[in-house]
């Protein structure tokens, strides 16, 4: 910002450091007294000056510039873990030899399954095959049971050990409602416009 600037440092990837450095003390206005030709002194906003007593007001500009700062950046979300997870979640895995599928929230396929395990008896009942098929047409058990597996091998279900049961795990929410979100906010609304048009 001219002769004035903030600067950000990662200082061994362990301390964030905020430095401001400024070149020409003018570039503030301060409160101070301005002596006239006339002689007379009075108290207004002036150019800051050049000297040693100008140092407390420099420190406790540039202090709260600093301030200012971090208080802007705290406000950055970190989506990194996000990031990861939806790399995880649509990516391919693979157990004994053999490879699942991601999940893709373009897919009105793949919308549907994580639309249907989200219904909220399932959440009180758990799921089962034969029950989730009731809401997915077309879907024959062994079409379910690899469903089923792709879910559980990416994380968004756990079974009940001694029975036949999942239920959603805290993964399996976001994902569903980050699929959901998608689908509801972004894909329906964009074809909705294009279709008007």
């Amino acid at each position: 910002m001219g002769d004035v600037s903030i600067k950000m440092y990662d200082k061994f990837g362990l301390v964030l450091r905020i430095e401001s450095t400024c070149n020409d003390v003018g570039a503030f206005q301060v409160k101070r007294d301005v002596q006239h030709r006339d002689g007379t002194v009075t108290e207004q906003k002036a150019p800051m000056k050049r000297t040693i007593y100008s140092l407390y007001q420099l420190f406790t500009i540039m202090k709260a510039a600093n301030y200012r700062y971090l208080e802007f950046i705290s406000t950055f979300d970190d989506h990194s873990d996000g990031q990861k997870k939806l790399s995880e979640t649509s990516k391919p895995v693979e157990e004994n030899g053999r490879s699942y599928r991601g999940f893709n929230f373009f897919d009105s396929y793949d919308l549907n399954i994580l639309e249907v395990i989200d219904r909220g008896e399932f959440n009180i009942q758990g799921l089962q095959n034969k029950d989730v098929r009731r809401h997915l047409n077309h879907i024959s058990s062994a079409s379910m049971s690899r469903i089923f597996k792709r879910l559980l091998l990416h994380g968004f279900i756990r079974k009940i050990a001694g029975t036949y049961k999942y239920f959603l795990t805290s993964l399996g929410k976001s994902v569903v409602a980050a699929g959901l979100k998608v689908k509801n906010l972004i894909i329906v609304p964009e074809l909705s416009l294009a279709q008007a048009h």
